[in-house]
């Protein structure tokens, strides 16, 4: 769970159209006299709701009526003859999530604290980001322009949380009734009219597991390939979340959970040639079994979810240590000594990464497990931990600087889920920290080559 980037009163009542941000100097929008802060209302005729359906009205045309309202309020009426494929050299407004109307017992945003920031609360189920960013939606109250929208736009694929095929187990977990909790429908729809489904499970103990998981597998495969995979990834609660229906995941629960999804992920491959049902990492690594190898995983495809970012970090560090033995002097890295922190989950994955690198080239990098005191709990992920966390552990720095997880800060802004910024943890540490991924880290190291 992380914010997006949304306009700061989502309450008020929407303007007509989408407004630009930016006109790229030069760019046809520029001839055309565009400017920040103008309004584009209609494409030939068409209402526009956002960029995407800018960028749906005007792909592939030639001759083009716009409608805008600048910013002074004049009214624009633009005939427009472009080259085939020339862009407009426009930026536009961030869109606006549309709001969760479930009730999920298991919602992150029920476990947030009372002092978190607004924007933190904000229930998305939008299927825009779906789209865009993997988001997941459920389906339940989908409407039929929306409906429409994706099928016309071709907006796939869509991320769905279906989290139980059983509709009486859904329904108590989204907190609706049984109507709204059958999507079997929607899906169809969407399915038949080409539109690829990614699904995902939200594994609550005692609630969806067992054979209700199998039995949720089972309907999802009926349905490949136009369903392309299932995550399965543990339900994550916090020391804010009180509800007594849900149970805390334990590394015993991970384990039987391993033991039973594995038999049918085996039976899976054998008859589509795909593992289809994939577990979350978090899973693994609480169980404290070693995650697959990367056939697994095929091409990733719910990587974003959680699912195979391990192993994707130890091919990829494989392959930074292999590119830095080819490219690399003799002790080229003597001098390099730091701290890298991270959450208490992935720390003994990168420890065992870091003591490789260590050995081979004589760095000094030294990882630290944060504990997540933000949200407590069993949340153990590095993307949520905070500048709090972060000055906790600060009794075992080494070295001459820190490497945080470029996922704890918010994307596009410097500033994490407790609201210090970067700069205000950097100033109370007294020494350089830099967020970075594994690719920010090879740039640093080589860099130095």
């Amino acid at each position: 769970m992380y914010e997006f980037a949304v306009a700061p009163a989502v309450t008020q009542i929407r303007r007509r159209g989408v407004e630009i941000t930016e006109v790229a100097r030069g760019s046809l929008a520029h001839e055309l006299e565009l400017e920040a802060g103008d309004r584009v209302i209609k494409v030939n005729g068409r209402v526009v709701r956002d960029y995407l359906d800018f960028r749906f009205q005007t792909g592939g045309e030639t001759e083009i009526i716009l409608e805008v309202r600048k910013r002074s309020g004049e009214d624009w009426e633009l005939d427009i003859e472009r080259d085939e494929g020339e862009d407009f050299g426009l930026m536009f407004e961030q869109i606006v999530p549309r709001q969760c109307a479930n009730e999920c017992i298991f919602c992150f945003c029920k476990g947030n604290p009372e002092t978190a920031r607004p924007s933190l609360f904000i229930r998305d189920e939008d299927i825009r980001l779906s789209f865009l960013y993997g988001n997941y939606t459920t389906l339940t109250s989908i409407t039929e322009d929306e409906m429409r929208r994706i099928i016309e736009q071709r907006l796939s694929p869509q991320y769905v949380s279906v989290h139980a095929t059983d509709l009486d187990v859904r329904a108590f977990l989204l907190g609706v009734d049984k109507k709204r909790a059958d999507i079997s429908e929607k899906m169809a729809r969407m399915l038949d009219a080409g539109i690829e489904i990614h699904a995902q499970v939200v594994l609550c103990p005692g609630i969806n597991d067992g054979e209700i998981l199998l039995r949720t597998i089972d309907d999802m495969a009926g349905f490949y390939p136009r369903v392309k995979s299932v995550a399965i990834v543990p339900l994550g609660l916090t020391r804010y979340n009180t509800d007594e229906r849900l149970t805390p995941v334990t590394p015993e629960f991970c384990r039987r959970t391993i033991a039973k999804i594995e038999t049918a992920q085996r039976a899976l491959s054998a008859r589509m040639g795909t593992t289809f049902a994939f577990l979350g990492d978090e899973i693994y690594l609480r169980a404290g079994r070693a995650v697959p190898d990367r056939k697994h995983y095929g091409d990733y495809p719910q990587i974003e979810d959680g699912i195979g970012m391990v192993r994707s970090f130890n091919n990829e560090f494989d392959a930074l240590l292999r590119r830095l033995e080819r490219r690399a002097e003799k002790n080229f890295l003597p001098q390099l000594s730091g701290t890298v922190m991270t959450g208490t989950l992935f720390a003994p994955v990168l420890k065992r990464a870091l003591d490789r690198l260590n050995r081979r080239f004589g760095t000094r990098l030294h990882v630290v497990s944060v504990e997540n005191n933000y949200f407590g709990g069993d949340v153990s992920v590095a993307g949520l931990l905070t500048g709090g966390d972060f000055l906790s552990a600060r009794d075992s720095l080494r070295g001459d600087f820190l490497i945080i997880p470029s996922s704890a800060i918010k994307s596009g802004d410097s500033v994490m889920l407790d609201g210090m910024t970067l700069h205000e943890l950097q100033e109370q540490l007294g020494l350089p920290i830099h967020a970075l991924d594994l690719k920010g880290v090879e740039k640093s190291l080589e860099s130095r080559v």
